[in-house]
């Protein structure tokens, strides 16, 4: 008898922690974790737009030689092979590949080019041949090459532009939300924490802070210097750690109460411990919660600048850039110029959303705690 219940006792499962079960009940909303799961994919395959979406060859095979443009664009080297190198007379510019691609086909030798799926890039204009201006959507160029969502005032590639712009604005959200963690958290652990006369000086300095015009500072130093993503990166992230600062500074206030600091602070655990690995592991639900609203709020910080004429610089790919530019044709019937970008930035969204929606869901402290 003691052995059939001490082999039924080995058997028994190990329970879930807190993290597993909201993991799980995270799962079980599929909204949010299908909504995860593609623009996670989405984002990933964005690095790799260089050899999927470029007017720059992945191969080339001249005269015994290969060559691999795109493949050294993508780890950021120098890739530039003027026309000339490649039996293209007096062409001292950068090599049409396409044209090339062309040449050779209809020459039938040993000399190819292996171009990307979409064989345009996303700053290319109509100075490279077959770019033609205003093409709608799925018309062809003057090449006869199908554009999916047609092209611009300067024969840019509106789904190019589109692909390129969701990575610039998905990785500028990306990067403001972890500077906002890194200033924002600290400052909030040892807010709460502490309380007295260093969380009543910091509240004062925040709430005087957050009354600075963020704009008018953006307008005023992109006047005096050029705009690039580390730039604006930093003067969005003067106002922008506030929030969340907000946020851990009330779980401190609310966790350091409890009787597990005090029984923390009894036996001697110096603070470092007591923050790091008592009180913050407590403290997650907000720092979680919080972080795909920001994203949105990052995504459209960076548009709204870019719409404005105060963001990044051209030729950047960048859906403000390409919505404020429909907006010139609107009046003209050149709707996708509009739609293309609106419609991007609003699938981004509304997943961003469902993914925070969900979260918030499966890390409420009234559903799964340490207490059930």
């Amino acid at each position: 008898m003691g052995l059939f219940t001490a082999s039924r006792s080995s058997a028994t499962p190990k329970p879930l922690t807190v993290f597993q079960r909201r993991w799980a009940k995270f799962k079980s909303l599929k909204r949010g974790y299908y909504s995860l799961i593609i623009i996670s994919t989405a984002y990933a395959i964005s690095w790799l737009l260089p050899l999927l979406v470029n007017d720059t060859a992945l191969i080339v095979r001249y005269e015994g030689s290969y060559y691999f443009p795109a493949v050294a664009e993508l780890f950021g080297q120098s890739y530039f092979h003027a026309g000339k190198e490649f039996g293209m007379t007096g062409v001292e510019s950068e090599a049409d590949y396409r044209l090339l691609q062309n040449q050779w086909e209809q020459a039938s030798g040993d000399n190819f080019v292996v171009m990307p799926f979409y064989p345009f890039g996303p700053i290319e204009d109509i100075t490279q041949s077959g770019n033609t201006q205003f093409l709608a959507p799925f018309e062809a160029d003057g090449a006869g090459n199908t554009r999916w969502f047609g092209t611009d005032d300067r024969g840019r590639d509106v789904f190019a532009r589109m692909a390129y712009g969701f990575n610039v604005s998905l990785s500028f959200a990306l990067a403001l939300v972890i500077l906002e963690y890194l200033i924002g958290i600290p400052l909030g652990m040892i807010s709460g924490f502490r309380g007295g006369w260093f969380d009543i000086i910091l509240q004062r300095f925040i709430e005087i802070w957050s009354t600075l015009p963020i704009l008018f500072v953006i307008i005023i130093v992109v006047s005096l210097f050029t705009p690039s993503f580390i730039l604006l990166l930093g003067l969005l992230s003067i106002t922008s750690w506030i929030g969340i600062t907000w946020l851990i500074r009330a779980e401190f206030l609310r966790e350091k109460s409890k009787d597990y600091v005090a029984a923390a602070v009894s036996i001697g655990v110096t603070t470092r411990t007591i923050l790091l690995k008592h009180i913050l592991p407590n403290s997650l639900v907000p720092i979680i919660t919080y972080f795909p609203f920001a994203i949105v709020a990052g995504i459209g910080a960076l548009v709204s600048l870019d719409f404005l004429g105060f963001g990044l610089p051209p030729p950047t790919p960048s859906w403000g850039e390409m919505v404020s530019l429909g907006l010139k044709y609107i009046t003209t019937n050149k709707w996708w110029l509009v739609a293309a970008p609106l419609g991007a930035m609003f699938v981004t969204l509304l997943l961003t959303v469902f993914v925070g929606e969900s979260v918030r869901e499966a890390f409420d402290p009234k559903v799964f705690s340490r207490l059930r």
